[in-house]
């Protein structure tokens, strides 16, 4: 598959999981992105601290 089609399938996902525009996508570091579907994945485990999770609902609430 070309950079082009994974791009767009990747995009499409981002979108479709974690809410993301499409400049969300492109702003978006591989770390980041696969931080995400690492967690989607469970591989990650809990978060460090309650502090980090208390700024990322307030960075992302959930609507």
């Amino acid at each position: 598959m070309r950079f082009a089609e994974q791009a767009r399938r990747l995009a499409g996902l981002a979108g479709a999981l974690f809410g993301w525009a499409p400049d969300d996508f492109w702003r978006a570091t591989p770390a980041e992105l696969g931080a995400l579907v690492d967690a989607l994945r469970g591989e990650e485990g809990e978060p460090g601290d309650a502090a980090l999770v208390a700024r990322l609902k307030e960075a992302f609430p959930d609507g």
